[in-house]
């Protein structure tokens, strides 16, 4: 097996998927147990993450220099890279800065990690800091135009990446860390998630109890209430929160979903209430926190009404990893957001939390919707904040804002689904940026609020780029939202890829 020494990268977790779907078991473990279970578990290899500490800065999280006298390959990923070089006798300084896409080129090609590896790709980098000094007996494998040691090895079988092999954007990313699983000696095999063991652990855990569930109609939310209905059946009682926040249409489908299990999902009408209790609240974390506790809120008083008649032990989620990761996830990670389902959430609650798909990312969330039988157009379904609209709009949320931010959403959808290209985009939403710029409408001056657009692209949440839509369509619908929906002045259209960027600007 491989040991993931997690650092606090956004993508430790993901470290750990694609070397499972590589079929090479791993465990992450903190830097502070490194040498502790490197000697315990005798791993075959051993990979440091990425973080977002520097490694000259106090308190820094550090390893033994005896974890590189193991004669195992290592593998160091940005800061895990910067950390093996300041060990090791090399240098690191708040360097030259890449965040998103870079080119990398290969400038020896004497190692085996990068065999069937073409000279030239594309990788994705989230760095501040620089190595820019190696170690002793350290030589370059690759460079990109403004990092010069961006792939390096020595002949210890020790390599360094400032890159993210991990995420999907990177180009022979999986490939790099294939042939480091040879390089550590490992046959993996393919391997693929048990349905079956999935239902059965939520069986073991419910026990003969009834089970809540906070369906958002979204795929996350619905393919957790699919695996709880087929685990429970009818002790799963789906509850849909019609807050005014999400898109039309949501409650019949969340409807229709469970109909096949012979369950009637309860709607929860608060559109008023909700925004009653955002008003006024700008701060994007508090508007999180405020949602999250209001759903909380509502499931308890449910609860409470229930319980008189049957046994309830469970508020079911489909909180997935990325929820969990930029919630701050692990020990050493940085805080991104609070999403509502994760950091959102109340200290103390009346119901134990059910998250069945909480360790997996979208793609494979997806994947086993498919194997549970949902309809595609529904499986490839964007997805959809559970927060909601709430943080698409900047600043307060009005019931007059609420229903600018619809209307453009609505125009949106229409022109992308009108081109054919709807079904190829990951995510497509506009943005009631908050500022305001002058515009020239019938003649006359008119002063009103900016719209931006986001399309992008992207599998497991993790790192996306923004969608190449042809100008002609992003003109319609610039054009049919400045002249349909009130007081816009203009739309801009936003290429930030992430990182640096969130898929959603709260």
């Amino acid at each position: 097996m491989i040991l993931i020494v997690d650092f606090g990268s956004q993508t430790a977790h993901l470290i750990k998927r694609r070397l499972r779907d590589l079929g090479t078991e791993s465990e992450l473990i903190h830097p502070e147990d490194a040498l502790l279970k490197i000697n315990e578990l005798k791993p075959a290899g051993i990979i440091l993450s990425g973080g977002p500490a520097s490694v000259y800065e106090k308190g820094a999280p550090t390893l033994s220099k005896k974890v590189f006298t193991n004669k195992v390959p290592i593998l160091g990923i940005c800061y895990g890279f910067q950390l093996t070089a300041k060990l090791l006798g090399g240098k690191v300084i708040a360097g030259r800065k890449e965040y998103g896409p870079a080119r990398i080129s290969i400038i020896n090609s004497k190692s085996s990690i990068i065999n069937k590896i073409p000279k030239e790709f594309t990788v994705w980098q989230s760095h501040g800091d620089e190595v820019v000094k190696l170690p002793p007996g350290f030589k370059v494998l690759g460079a990109t135009k403004i990092v010069p040691f961006a792939f390096v090895h020595n002949s210890k079988n020790i390599f360094g990446v400032q890159f993210h092999p991990e995420v999907e954007h990177t180009e022979n990313g999986t490939k790099i860390l294939e042939n480091f699983i040879e390089l550590c000696g490992i046959k993996g095999l393919t391997r693929t998630i048990n349905i079956r063991d999935l239902i059965e652990d939520i069986k073991k855990t419910v026990g003969g109890s009834y089970v809540i569930g906070a369906i958002s109609g979204g795929v996350d939310s619905t393919v957790a209430g699919t695996l709880a209905a087929h685990a429970i059946g009818k002790r799963f009682i789906p509850i849909y929160v019609e807050n005014g926040l999400m898109r039309e249409g949501t409650a019949d489908h969340v409807r229709i979903i469970f109909k096949q299990f012979g369950i009637v999902p309860k709607v929860i009408k608060c559109e008023r209430e909700m925004l009653r209790r955002l008003k006024g609240i700008t701060d994007p974390e508090k508007k999180r926190t405020i949602i999250g506790n209001f759903y909380i809120e509502l499931f308890e008083k449910e609860f409470e009404k229930l319980k008189k008649t049957k046994p309830i032990s469970h508020l079911l989620q489909g909180t997935i990893y990325s929820d969990v990761i930029e919630s701050q996830g692990t020990r050493h990670a940085a805080k991104i957001k609070s999403h509502h389902n994760v950091g959102g959430l109340p200290a103390t609650m009346k119901l134990k939390l059910l998250e069945p798909v909480r360790n997996l990312y979208k793609d494979e969330v997806r994947a086993l919707g498919k194997k549970l039988g949902l309809p595609d157009d529904f499986i490839w379904k964007q997805p959809f904040p559970g927060p909601g609209y709430a943080i698409r709009i900047r600043g307060g949320v009005t019931a007059e804002r609420l229903i600018k931010q619809k209307m453009a959403d609505k125009i949106i959808l229409e022109e992308l689904e009108h081109s054919n290209i709807l079904k190829n985009v990951f995510l497509s939403f506009p943005v009631l940026t908050g500022a305001e710029s002058t515009a020239v409408k019938g003649d006359g001056r008119f002063f009103g609020e900016v719209i931006a657009v986001r399309i992008v692209e992207s599998r497991d949440v993790m790192t996306s780029t923004w969608s190449r839509i042809p100008y002609g369509i992003l003109q319609k619908i610039s054009s049919r939202i400045v002249n349909e929906v009130p007081n816009v002045s203009r739309v801009v259209y936003d290429i930030t890829t992430k990182p640096p960027a969130t898929m959603e600007w709260e």
